[in-house]
């Protein structure tokens, strides 16, 4: 090398030095990865602008492209009362940010060829095997039952078309579910809930809408039938370990209490208050998909980036380059538009346990065709671009979910990349 250098007058190693300077100045003020760094500190800005007017106390954002975390940064406090900042380490309750999650571990066993979507729920499911399904109530108020036009299937599961519905709304089946003890709060386990669900009717006939509901604890029991070993345990032995996903877990446990972010609510004035009461304790050791899971920013990162990188991270394959396709793939049928079964714009189907966009200016933000992913009821969510080659996921912890500073904070962070 130095013998090299001999040829080289002193201006043209300054140059050369220089030319280096002028390079890693470029990289650090001009782009990351395709990314704007003056946008993205623009975005920063914006961030901490509802930070600062209360909004939200605080929140995580990361964003990965091409192999490369661009943004990592905490805004605000994980416990604004207490004045504690918030921090990339911080935990957060993830609640449907779950299903994802889940639908993966039921894709490594549809890997191993231990079943087909089109395989009827009643063939692993003895429970199901005389369902009907809710056509109204008579004179008398009691349900009205007809029968299957056909046996719901592993698909439907996937894709929220199974006929269940969630608990929560006002539709009668609803109330059905709350008479009979359907609920993440009061539920004990994954088979309580299959049993309790077999003795209810569907809202729907299978195949006819996309209704949000608990078809992902039927893939976590499905996990447990295939796999032989609870669902918590196989989640840790075949993605949790394998990623290196070491602060994703059940629940609150008393042990991690300290690093999770505080849950924030509306106090009817036009701001925030500490959530009374932090009742996902209880899912430290009830174990469901439609909810239960926590997690930190920088571990569902790396979830993401799997899925991005074709269901492979650092060296370690979870799932097949052609399964994560088809996961991302819109999976409704014909006959269902979108997640909004035609009542209104017809941007979103749904695949194997994820929203998918379809149509990015019936959207009306800025995202892309293809992208997947899914958010959680306290303000979190995660995206998968495919066309762009990124990720991110958002994490705070106000609820219910505030949609529209998500939504806020995506239009961020897609207006920052430019390359």
């Amino acid at each position: 090398m130095i013998g090299r250098l001999q040829f080289f007058s002193k201006a043209a190693i300054v140059a050369v030095v220089m030319g280096f300077q002028l390079g890693v100045a470029f990289a650090q003020e001009g782009t990351i990865a395709g990314f704007s760094a003056a946008r993205l500190a623009g975005m920063d800005s914006a961030i901490q602008a509802e930070v600062d007017k209360g909004r939200v106390a605080g929140l995580v954002v990361a964003v990965a492209r091409d192999g490369q975390v661009v943004h990592n940064k905490a805004y605000g406090y994980a416990d604004r009362e207490a004045g504690v900042g918030m921090t990339t380490e911080h935990l957060f309750r993830l609640y449907s940010m779950t299903k994802p999650i889940t639908s993966v571990a039921l894709l490594t066993l549809y890997e191993d060829g231990l079943f087909q979507l089109s395989d009827p729920l009643d063939r692993y499911i003895p429970e199901f095997s005389d369902l009907k399904v809710f056509a109204g109530v008579d004179e008398n108020g009691n349900p009205i039952l007809e029968v299957l036009d056909r046996k719901p299937t592993i698909h439907d599961a996937f894709r929220h078309t199974l006929g269940l519905t969630g608990g929560l709304g006002g539709h009668p089946v609803d109330a059905i579910y709350r008479e009979h003890g359907i609920g993440m709060f009061s539920l004990d386990s994954l088979s309580d809930e299959i049993q309790r669900l077999g003795q209810v009717p569907l809202r729907y006939q299978p195949g006819d809408q996309w209704v949000y509901g608990l078809g992902h604890d039927v893939q976590a029991y499905l996990v447990e039938v295939f796999s032989g070993m609870p669902f918590a345990q196989y989640l840790q032995q075949e993605l949790f370990g394998p990623l290196n996903m070491e602060d994703t877990l059940f629940g609150v446990p008393v042990s991690r209490a300290e690093d999770f972010a505080r849950v924030y609510q509306p106090n009817g004035e036009g701001g925030l208050q500490p959530e009374a009461e932090d009742r996902y304790t209880r899912f430290t050791d009830h174990h469901f998909a439609t909810l239960s899971l926590s997690s930190s920013t920088g571990d569902y990162l790396k979830f993401a980036r799997m899925l991005l990188n074709g269901g492979e991270l650092d060296g370690v394959r979870i799932l097949g380059r052609k399964t994560v396709e088809f996961m991302a793939q819109n999976h409704l049928p014909g006959n269902i538009p979108s997640i909004n079964n035609g009542t209104g714009p017809s941007s979103t189907g749904y695949g194997l346990g994820v929203s998918v966009i379809i149509d990015t200016s019936a959207l009306g933000r800025l995202d892309s065709v293809g992208s997947f992913g899914w958010s959680g009821a306290a303000t979190t969510t995660f995206r998968v671009d495919p066309a762009e080659n990124f990720v991110y996921v958002i994490n705070a912890q106000t609820f219910p979910g505030d949609q529209d500073l998500l939504e806020k904070v995506q239009n961020l962070i897609y207006q920052a990349l430019v390359q």
